[in-house]
């Protein structure tokens, strides 16, 4: 195995919800590791204090869409987990940043592995590269090998699709120095937890609605969420296994999975928002799916209208509506077969976690009042 004593490890976009959770885990859990390295265009210091004896948290400042920023950061790197990425899908962000984030950042990462001869690189992609598609077709209990009408229609499910296919294809390259790249990648479903942003937002939105959500979704309308504990420890898996075992892991996808339930969008945040207070109004939705529709059309509208004006970006267009309203599960135990994954954090704690955050958030809030 590579994983020789004192590896370093480079975590593109770790001050970001996912790459922290990855980067307390792997300091506090993987051994081998003398430096973690993480690269991400805004730094939290906070990150600093996970620093141990045994493992060194170095963060790094730089810009994912600068080549010369990638490398230097790369230098000297044993394994690239790279997470960094511009999640958009409300068009807060202009098509061009989204593609020069994702697609052109993930090939400057590409390019360091080549030119410093790095050769294992993990890449974090989504689980939209398949779907949810604008024409609401299903995906039930899918998995890796399920075929399904994939229509990437948006900015970040095309730029993430192809950032996913090129990284899967770069397996197998010669690098400098000889060796050979080994690539894989993860698909999360919507990630939840502790410091997620689009629910943090969700909840200060419902706040100013008097903790009451309107349903968009029939409670049939299932999606497959995922923990961002388990997501992050299904990459500290696969990063040792990547070594390990390159000829079973390189090349391959892996959609990541853990024991929360199938449930809608709306529904499953209620799980946390809940006990907070927050409540659903209706059982059904109250408008049709095409006055929704209409609606959708018309916050895109009102957003291209006000434009040059302000940054006016509705939660609801016509993507998120197809996303809430087209049910997306997973049931697979690829990673359980090809690397032993086993969540780590069962439901009841992930759940916990979660809504004691929420509660945290409140107590912030009422503070401020």
């Amino acid at each position: 195995m590579a994983g020789h004593q004192g590896q370093v490890y480079l975590v593109t976009g770790g001050c970001g919800f996912l790459g922290r959770h990855l980067v307390k885990m792997l300091a506090e859990r993987q051994e081998g590791i003398s430096e973690i390295r993480v690269f991400d265009v805004q730094l939290d210091r906070e990150l600093e204090r996970w620093s141990t004896d045994a493992v060194r948290v170095t963060l790094i400042q730089g810009d994912i869409t600068e080549l010369d920023n990638v490398r230097d950061a790369a230098r000297g790197v044993d394994l690239i987990i790279h997470t960094a990425a511009l999640i958009d899908v409300w068009g807060r962000n202009s098509t061009s940043k989204i593609w020069a984030v994702n697609y052109q950042g993930t090939c400057n990462v590409f390019e360091a592995c080549k030119e410093l001869g790095i050769e294992y690189l993990l890449y974090t992609s989504s689980m939209e590269v398949v779907g949810p598609n604008m024409q609401r077709e299903h995906f039930i209990r899918g998995d890796e090998e399920t075929q399904y009408n994939v229509q990437n229609e948006e900015p970040y499910a095309q730029s993430k699709a192809k950032a996913e296919r090129m990284v899967l294809s770069a397996n197998g390259t010669k690098l400098a120095g000889g060796k050979t790249l080994v690539t894989c990648a993860l698909r999360p479903t919507g990630i939840y937890g502790e410091g997620n942003g689009v629910m943090e937002k969700l909840y200060r939105q419902l706040l100013k609605f008097g903790r009451r959500r309107l349903r968009l979704a029939g409670k049939e309308v299932e999606h497959g969420r995922v923990y961002v504990g388990n997501v992050a420890w299904m990459h500290l898996l696969a990063a040792r296994a990547l070594q390990k075992w390159p000829k079973v892991l390189g090349g391959q996808v892996y959609f990541c999975y853990d024991d929360s339930p199938f449930m809608s969008y709306e529904d499953f945040d209620m799980e946390f928002l809940g006990p907070a207070g927050f409540r659903m109004v209706g059982q059904k939705p109250p408008l049709p799916f095409f006055l929704l529709y209409m609606l959708a059309l018309l916050s895109e509208l009102l957003q291209w209208i006000l434009q040059p004006l302000m940054n006016f970006t509705p939660t609801l267009n016509r993507y998120t509506l197809s996303i809430v309203t087209t049910a997306f599960t997973v049931q697979t135990d690829k990673a359980a077969r090809h690397f032993g994954y086993q969540p780590l954090v069962p439901w009841a704690q992930s759940r916990a976690r979660t809504a004691a955050w929420i509660r945290g958030l409140d107590k912030a809030s009422s503070k401020m009042q």
